[in-house]
Formats: structure tokens, C-alpha cells, sequence
């Protein structure tokens, strides 16, 4: 039995609810140099060699206990592991974590590349490991070899893995950050500035801004929250001045070519980082590839691989992972059925008309979190709406049973929707699948997230939720679709495990 349930409408506009750090003093800032700020980032790197060793020490003791000999072969007595192998392991592991330049701190803090070295690194030292044995006829246990190697590098994730996290929190808290400021024209500034705001995580602690002089050669003091501390032809007295960190350059026409090279030479005589920000924004990774053409190094912009075989390996991950999934939660739907039924009057399920790929409209299956008609109550409560301009939302809806609230904060009344994506209407992970009241609003920008289908998940659920603008909402989306990938797929599927547990932005 179904009913239906709404879940979006149109709603007045809301401000984005991310709120704004405090900014330092200036006499804080001439108490505070860039060496003293960044003296936190040695002991960090020490950590986590020390780390890594440990985790090598781990598994090179249990490799050596753990005692597989007949993986070398079942003729003979087999190769006996010498103890000095569980001492000389540590060290060839943080050798190869060197060589891989997993300690260098460009690759450390946030994204993938510190893990992707780490893997790499055993990878190459396993090959290292077998080629030895192989041409100089060392015989060495390969018991030890498969289950050493493979739990050191599982190991050594993990704490990484810790670590970034430890630190994350701590920059939440205002701790371990760098100062930063921003160079460009106001609407580009006002966009850095709430998207830096928003990943408090990444350590950036935006102090000001530098902007194009005004008419006439006026200037303004402040500007979106922030000091302007200077005209675009003054960026770097700025960075000597407040021994300022890291120049975020938005692109302007005032700073070309030959003014960025410039300006890229005159910053090396400081400690500030120069981090350029492309014209395409939300699109990066493997779409972006620097190719040489008639002489000159540009930016190759890659097409979205939306089709062919790769879209056929994320629909068969999709279905299968899909219909495991039922079987081991068919305990855990069969109870959440029983909840909703016998605690509130209505169907277990409700199904709901959305829009997937190509605008196609299917029937979405969720369990019924509200009570029934509450449909006809959204007009009712459209004023005392916590959407943000075309969602309809509300903390505190009146309409959300007492099992429903508990549903929603843990995102159980999704799980129906796996077998929406055994029948192919959705994904595991792709965009919110939206209302056709919503589609009716789009703009150009937010079609484009109908060359895929809509998920389960998304970026959208580890990203905030509910508490996310219109403006955050197309964003996301629109990066999602331009940025697939499976390894982005696993990665959003890791992320929303903790988004869940968590249950941030769900009401």
C-alpha cells in the first residue's frame, strides 16, 4: 500500500546558514609569522613516519607468527623466516614511503594523492621484493611476503587516514591554520570566500582581500566581511606586511600573463603559497590534462565519460551492490515496515513521482516518514519554511511521526529506493533526484545533471544536507556529473557512512 508524501515545494529564499569565522587583528597578525604558524607541520610529518614504521612493525610480527609456509609450495621444507626480517621491514617501508614522496606536505592535509603514494609505494615494493628474490635467488618466505605487505599497507592507511582527521577537527576549532587573502573582482571574491568558509578543514583563515582600484583611484577598507587590504597592484606589500601565508588569484583581467608570471616571481622571495583559480570552475581531476600545442602549454579540457563501457561497469556495480544489499538488510526492512505500520496510521511505503536521467519520471519508493495527507498541509506551513528558495524544508516538521524523525536523521527511509536502482530508475550515487515542481525552476546550469541518473547518495548528502543553498545545491550537483568516476563513487559511498552517523543536516 502506497500513499503519497511531498518532501520538496517552492518556499521563500533562505541565506546560506554557514556562519562567519571572527578575523584576526591586525597587531595578532604581526605577532604571528608564517615559520611559527607552519612549525606544527614538521611534528605532523614525524607523526606519521612514525607511524607508518609501527604500522610495518605490526605486520612484519605478525607475518612472521602467522606462518603460511605451504604458499611455498608443498615439496620440501619450507624457506625459514628470519627474525632479522621483522627489524629490516619498518625501515624498508618508510624508505619506500620516501621514495614515493608521501611525506612531502604538498600531498598531505586533504585529497587523495597522499593515499594514492602510500599504495603506490607498496606496490613498488612488493615488485621490488620479487624481483630480488627472483634474479639473486634469496629464498624468502612468501607466507610472510602476503600477509606482511598487504596488512602494512592497510595499516598504514588507516593512521593516515586518523591523522588527517585529528587534524581536521582541530582546524574546525581554529587551530593549526594559515592565513590567506584573496586577489580579484568582487563577485569572484564573494564566492572563494563563502566556498573557504565552508571547508573550515582545509586551514585557510581568510584576513582580507585585494581588489581592482575603484573609479577616480578610490579604495574601500572592507568589503563582504573583509579588510581590503590593498589594489591588485599592491598583493605583495600586503603578503610582506602581514606575512601572509598563501594569495588566492582569481582570474581578472588586470592579471594576465605576464603580470601572474610576475607576480609568481616577486612571491618566491616571501613564504606565501600562489594558488591560481581556474576560469572552469568544478571540473578537475582526470578531465584536466596540460598538453603542449604550438608551443604553448594549455589546459586540455577532457569530455565527461557519461557513456560506453564505463557506464555499463557503474550500472552493473549499481545492480549488484543494489540487490546484496537487500538480501543483508532484509531484517533490518522488515522491522523498519513493521515500525512505520504499527505506529501511525497509512501505508509502509510511499511512492513519489521524481526525475531521473534524460527527464525521464519514475516512481521513487521511500518508507513513509509522515503522517497520512500530509500533503495537503505544505501550503499550511509554507511560511515557516527552512528550505533555501526551491526546497521545501522545516526543523521541527509537524507533520514527521515519531518513528519518522528517527528515519529521516539516520537516512533509513532511503533504503527502499535500492530497489529503485535493481530496476534501474536510480544509482547508488549520482544527484538528488528532484521533483518535476523543481525541474520547472531550473536554470540551464542544473539540466546537466540529468546526463545521469540520481542516487541514493550523492555529494549532495555528504556536503550538508539540508542545511545547503540553491546556489550549493547546483553547484555540487553539477561537479558530481562533470567529475564522475567509480573511484569518486567509492569515495562519496565512504563519506556517507559518517555523513549518516552523524545525521547533520537531516530534518
Amino acid at each position: 500500500m502506497t500513499t503519497t508524501e511531498p518532501r520538496s515545494a517552492a518556499a521563500r529564499p533562505r541565506r546560506p546558514t554557514s556562519g562567519r569565522r571572527r578575523l584576526p587583528t591586525v597587531s595578532r597578525l604581526r605577532g604571528e609569522g608564517t615559520a611559527a604558524r607552519r612549525a606544527w607541520r614538521g611534528a605532523y610529518v614525524r607523526r606519521i613516519a612514525l607511524g607508518d614504521s609501527l604500522c610495518a612493525l605490526v605486520a612484519a610480527v605478525v607475518g612472521y607468527l602467522v606462518r603460511f609456509d605451504r604458499l611455498d609450495g608443498g615439496v620440501g621444507p619450507a624457506p625459514v623466516v628470519s627474525p632479522w626480517l621483522v627489524g629490516v621491514l619498518p625501515a624498508l617501508w618508510v624508505l619506500a614511503m620516501l621514495v614515493a614522496r608521501s611525506y612531502e606536505e604538498r600531498f598531505l592535509w586533504v585529497g587523495a594523492d597522499e593515499f594514492h603514494r602510500v599504495f603506490g609505494a607498496a606496490i613498488a615494493l612488493l615488485a621490488t621484493v620479487g624481483t630480488i628474490s627472483w634474479a639473486f635467488r634469496v629464498e624468502l618466505a612468501r607466507g610472510f611476503v602476503v600477509v606482511a605487505l598487504p596488512l602494512a599497507t592497510v595499516l598504514t592507511l588507516v593512521q593516515r587516514y586518523g591523522q588527517r582527521k585529528w587534524l581536521h577537527r582541530r582546524r574546525e576549532r581554529g587551530q593549526f591554520l594559515q592565513t590567506a587573502i584573496i586577489v580579484g573582482h568582487r563577485n569572484g571574491v564573494v564566492a572563494l570566500h563563502e566556498q573557504i568558509d565552508r571547508e573550515a578543514y582545509h586551514g585557510y583563515r581568510v584576513i582580507g582581500c585585494c581588489l581592482p582600484a575603484g573609479p577616480g583611484g578610490e579604495s574601500v577598507t572592507d568589503f563582504d566581511g573583509l579588510p581590503v587590504l590593498g589594489t591588485l597592484a599592491e598583493v605583495v606589500d600586503v603578503v610582506r606586511r602581514y606575512e601572509v601565508d598563501t594569495v588566492a588569484v582569481l582570474p581578472s583581467p588586470e592579471l594576465d600573463g605576464p603580470a601572474l608570471r610576475r607576480l609568481g616571481w616577486d612571491l618566491e622571495k616571501t613564504q606565501a603559497e600562489l594558488l591560481l583559480a581556474p576560469a572552469v570552475t568544478e571540473i578537475a581531476g582526470p578531465r584536466v590534462r596540460i598538453r603542449p600545442v604550438c608551443g604553448l602549454p594549455l589546459l586540455h579540457l577532457e569530455r565527461p565519460e557519461l557513456r560506453g563501457v564505463r557506464r555499463v561497469t557503474k550500472e552493473t556495480f549499481d545492480r549488484s551492490a543494489a540487490a546484496f544489499g537487500i538480501l543483508l538488510l532484509l531484517p533490518v526492512l522488515l522491522g523498519l515496515a513493521l515500525a512505520v505500520g504499527a505506529t501511525s496510521k497509512g501505508g509502509v511505503f510511499y511512492r513519489q513521482e521524481r526525475v531521473g536521467r534524460d527527464g525521464q519520471t519514475f516512481g521513487m519508493l521511500k518508507f513513509r516518514s509522515m503522517v497520512a495527507g500530509a500533503d495537503r498541509m505544505v501550503q499550511a506551513l509554507e511560511r515557516d519554511s527552512d528550505g533555501n528558495g526551491v526546497l521545501f524544508k522545516m526543523k521541527g516538521d509537524p507533520r514527521v511521526t515519531r518513528v519518522g524523525k528517527v528515519l529521516r536523521r539516520y537516512s533509513l527511509d532511503e533504503l527502499p529506493q535500492l530497489l529503485n536502482v535493481v530496476r534501474g530508475d536510480m544509482s547508488l550515487v549520482g544527484p538528488r533526484p528532484p521533483l518535476p515542481t523543481e525541474v520547472e525552476r531550473y536554470g540551464f546550469d542544473m539540466h546537466r545533471r540529468f546526463l545521469v541518473k540520481p542516487g541514493i547518495t550523492g555529494l549532495w548528502q555528504v556536503s550538508g544536507r539540508s542545511d545547503l543553498s540553491w546556489d550549493d545545491s547546483v553547484r555540487i550537483d553539477v561537479r558530481y556529473v562533470e567529475n564522475w568516476s567509480l573511484a569518486f563513487d567509492f569515495m562519496i559511498l565512504w563519506k556517507t557512512l559518517g555523513a549518516v552517523f552523524r545525521g547533520s543536516g537531516a530534518y
